[in-house]
Formats: structure tokens, sequence, C-alpha cells
């Protein structure tokens, strides 16, 4: 039987079941096709999850610090299969909510993969969908190193370290990138020994460096070993990795493995190539409108290789929605926000000092510590920074980077001053509460012409 739709959307991740909403919201008849579960990655095995246990991990090691603190207690311990039940619940649960949602606003769901037949049609199972418009948000999944001994047990992904139930004793990270770092940040804080490999410069390359430098300090305080510039050669039998670091052959042992190379567009067996989509790489190729070579087929999210963000994904979803609607959106990626959330978080947006000038901007910044506000203090957390940096001649927010307590909830402010194109002086002039670690931003940016109060 053939189903007819205005517009259907492939793939229930964070940027398709908003498409889908979306779609649905504008009047459009909409059909969301999806082949696990709702919610995707970021739901199911990525953000979500990650934070949920991240969450369970910094308590635990909170109760560390109690005595310093003036309290006093008893032994303490952490049982990881009961934190892997409350992940998975927090996940049961919104999960729940994304269903609904999309059922509430009278987009239909369809269970299963959604295969391209033809310009306007879709195979799933045994259905046979028709559309108008077609939004692809087929994701991602981790991506794979081939090294010998990657196929042994207890080597694995992402997928696997959040299904695992007991807490490995030591883990070795391949990768230092965000994804590598958020575990290397649950395992430590849980007590484990923690080893991370990493190929480029420093851990999370490409960010400010400033921050990149701290974090390292941070974790090799902790405990965690870490190796940049070096590259995994193979794992052998008990876990035994074999890595060369500075033309030294060096080896590094634990009872896990994880693989954290990032990820690679889930764009195979979609049917594009019988429809003439354009890809590169693997990777979708969209214009400004999230618009395929294809006129009526749309695509958006990791797909497409923009930032791999689940923030990106849904406001691609959006605009993708709109434009298959009748519209005419654009989408903007000069002020997308991005967070790790290590201990203290790391979120940043815009530009780093380095890149504003190879941008060709003459560049000024301005920078408060952490050690210098009351409610970090407070805390007990003496380590981390806010830096602006702002175009010379213009005075015009060009980035902000932020190492602190809850650096994640603070960074919107930044990012709405890109967006806008406000100059830095609106963001010293707005009187910021106090006692908050927010007023870091608002510190940096009165140091800017060297006028912070707070600051010698």
């Amino acid at each position: 039987m053939l189903k007819h739709f205005e517009i259907a959307v492939i793939g229930g991740g964070p940027g398709g079941y908003i498409a889908a909403i979306r779609a649905a919201q504008l009047g459009q008849k909409t059909v969301l096709i999806e082949k696990q579960d709702l919610g995707g990655t970021c739901l199911n095995r990525g953000c979500i999850p990650t934070k949920a246990l991240l969450h369970s991990a910094e308590v635990y090691h909170q109760l560390g610090s109690a005595k310093a603190l003036g309290i006093t207690m008893g032994d303490y311990s952490f049982q990881y299969k009961k934190m892997a039940k409350r992940k998975d619940k927090v996940v049961k649960q919104l999960r729940s909510g994304v269903e609904n949602l999309v059922n509430g606003h009278g987009a239909e769901i369809i269970r299963g993969k959604g295969v391209l037949t033809g310009p306007h049609t879709i195979q799933v199972g045994e259905e046979l969908v028709e559309a108008d418009q077609i939004i692809l948000a087929a994701g991602s999944i981790p991506a794979s190193i081939p090294v010998p001994g990657a196929d042994l047990p207890n080597v694995m992904n992402s997928d696997g370290v959040l299904s695992l139930e007991e807490c490995p004793d030591s883990v070795v990270i391949i990768g230092g990138g965000v994804i590598g770092v958020e575990f290397a940040t649950l395992f430590n804080s849980l007590g484990k020994q923690v080893t991370i490999i990493e190929m480029l410069p420093s851990i999370l390359h490409g960010n400010d460096p400033d921050i990149c430098k701290t974090m390292t300090e941070l974790l090799t305080d902790r405990g965690v070993k870490i190796y940049t510039g070096a590259k995994l050669l193979s794992i052998q039998e008990g876990l035994v990795c074999t890595f060369e670091q500075n033309g030294e052959t060096l080896t590094a042992q634990g009872a896990a493995v994880v693989m954290a190379a990032g990820r690679k567009p889930d764009s195979k067996a979609l049917g594009l190539e019988a429809v003439g989509v354009q890809m590169e790489r693997g990777f979708v190729q969209v214009d400004d409108e999230l618009r395929t070579n294809v006129p009526h087929i749309y695509a958006i999210g990791d797909l497409t290789g923009k930032q791999q963000l689940a923030h990106v994904a849904t406001a691609q979803g959006i605009i993708a929605a709109h434009n298959a609607a009748g519209e005419h959106r654009s989408m903007r990626y000069e002020a997308v926000p991005s967070c790790i959330y290590t201990t203290p978080e790391i979120a940043y947006v815009g530009l780093t000092e380095e890149k504003a000038v190879t941008a060709g901007h003459k560049v000024k910044t301005g920078r408060f510590n952490v050690s210098g506000n009351g409610r970090s203090l407070a805390i007990a957390c003496s380590d981390g920074f806010a830096k602006l940096v702002i175009d010379a001649d213009t005075n015009k927010v060009l980035g902000c980077h932020i190492l602190a307590p809850h650096a994640t909830e603070m960074i919107g402010e930044a990012t709405l001053a890109i967006a806008s194109n406000l100059d830095v002086e609106d963001i010293a002039d707005t009187i910021h509460a106090h006692p908050t670690v927010s007023e870091i931003i608002m510190e940096a940016a009165h140091d800017v012409e060297g006028l912070c109060c707070h600051k010698m």
C-alpha cells in the first residue's frame, strides 16, 4: 500500500524529530521514519547517557572533598550497575517524551529503515512511502581505527562504553577529542586508571590553546596519563596498546580500550545513489538552505558534515522544515556554541585568537581567571578562566572561551553577542548578578580595555 505525505523525514534524532514536528506545525502532512530509537545518537547513545553517568561520577568524586568542606562522613562507594540503570531510566523517559511530542503535533511515525527507491519514494520494510519533499536526517555512527587487534574483546567504541554494566578497573582511550576527554573524566572521577593516546599535538586540539593546556594539566594532576603526538600501532592480547611517540615505541595496558576516534556519516544503504544525491567522503552536500543537488531533497545533522552537534542538527531541522514547506531560510554557523562536560566544564563559541588572526582580524583579548571569582571559590573551584576575542577595529565579539564551573550554562550570553553582532561594551555594561560564575565573562569584557577592577 502506498502512503502519500507532503514531507517525509528519514531519521528521528535531534534534527529529524524536530524537523517532523515543525513541518507538522506548518500544516504539512508529515511522516517520521526511524530504524532504531527516537532521539537518535544524542539521546540514546551519546549526549544524554554520557551526561547522566558523568553526573553520578562527579557526585562521587565530590564526596572525596567533603572533609575540606567541613563535612564528616563514613565509608562510601559506587555501584556502577545502578549508575547505568539510572542512566537508562533517564534515556527511556526522554525517549518516551519525544514520541509523545511527535504524535501530539500530528506527525506519523513509521518504524523501520528508510531507503530511497526513487526521487519521491521511500521503502520502509513492506511499506512504500511517497513524499513531495524529503529531509534526510540519518545521523552518524562511531568511526573505527583500522589497527590490528581492534576486534579483540573489551575493545569498544562509545556505544560499547554506554552499554557497560560494570566499571573497568583501568581504561586506555584512543583519541583525546571531546568524546575521549569526557570518558577520561568519567572513569578518572570514579578513581580508575586512565590513559589517553592522542595522535594530534594536544588533547582537544583546535580549541583555545590555554584551555587545552589547562585541561591537560588538570587531568594529569588527577592521575590521567596523556600521550600526545602518539600513533596507535596495534592492540595485542591482554589489551596491550602499542604506540609510537617521538620515534619511540611505547605501550599502555588497560582492562578496556575505548576507541574515541570521532564519528562518520551513516549514509550507506539510504539509496542516495539511486536518486543522484551528491556526496563527498560520505557526507551529503547541501547549500545554506540545507537543500541537496536534488531540489526537493534536504539533508541535516551529522549527515552533512557541517558541525556534528545535536543543537546544530536541531537548528538545521527547523530551517529545512520551513524550506520544505515553501519558505527560503538560510543556516548560519558563525555563532554555534560547543560544550565539553569535563570538570570544570568547557564551553566556547566563535573564533579562537589564532583563527581570528588567520581570518584577517586585528585582535585584542580580555581574560579573567576563576581564581578571582567569589562564587567559584565558594564552590571549591580555583581553576579556569573566561577569554573574549574581540575585533580591535570594530570592538565586535568574535569568540568566547570558558573553562569554569557551569561553563556550558553560561555560553549562551556570548553566543547571543556574536549572533547579534554586539560590541564588547554591550557585555561589559550589562549588570551581572553577584555572586555568580558568569561574572567572569563581564570581567573579561572589562579587561579588553584594561579596566577590570578585580584584576591587577
